[in-house]
């Protein structure tokens, strides 16, 4: 699959995830630099992965599912990044991030191979979203065709609705 970056078109590396995939086990590093795996958390996920937090549409994005996290309690908002686990918490607590867990890529690249997000021209994980049902089945997939670009909001929280 090919998405842009800044308008210059870029491959993404790993498996295209589509409606109706069931995802297996990715692991990633929590704020606290513990092990983090996808298992460790039941029941729906909505899955939001971003390039880097401190870039102003990863900011507003987080954000926004942050604010909107509030609507769906059954439902786990998990923000993956590449950003370090150090920026991560820093970014969180500066903004008074608490309904979204964030978690990072960098060492791995586990998600972003497994979810087919990652840009290796630099080193981060395309705009994307992912809905997962109680048995890690997609039901909702956005591959941002620009990187720079805001997801369609309406869309996912829609999928969320179902």
């Amino acid at each position: 699959m090919k998405v842009t970056f800044a308008g210059n078109v870029v491959e993404l590396v790993g498996q295209e995830v589509r409606v109706g995939d069931t995802i297996a086990d990715f692991t990633a590093v929590n704020n606290d630099l513990s092990p983090f795996k996808l298992s460790d958390i039941k029941g729906k996920k909505l899955i939001v992965a971003v390039p880097s937090l401190d870039t102003s549409v990863c900011d507003a994005e987080v954000r926004r599912f942050n604010e909107e996290a509030t609507k769906f309690p059954n439902v786990t908002v998990l923000t993956v990044s590449m950003d370090l686990p150090f920026a991560q918490a820093r970014w969180c607590g500066a903004h008074g991030v608490k309904n979204v867990i964030t978690v990072s890529d960098h060492k791995d690249r586990s998600f972003a191979h497994a979810f087919g997000t990652y840009l290796p021209n630099v080193g981060l994980i395309a705009r994307s979203i992912f809905l997962l049902d109680e048995s890690n089945r997609v039901t909702y997939v956005e591959y941002v065709s620009e990187v720079t670009n805001h997801p369609n909001y309406e869309a996912a929280l829609e999928a969320l609705k179902k």
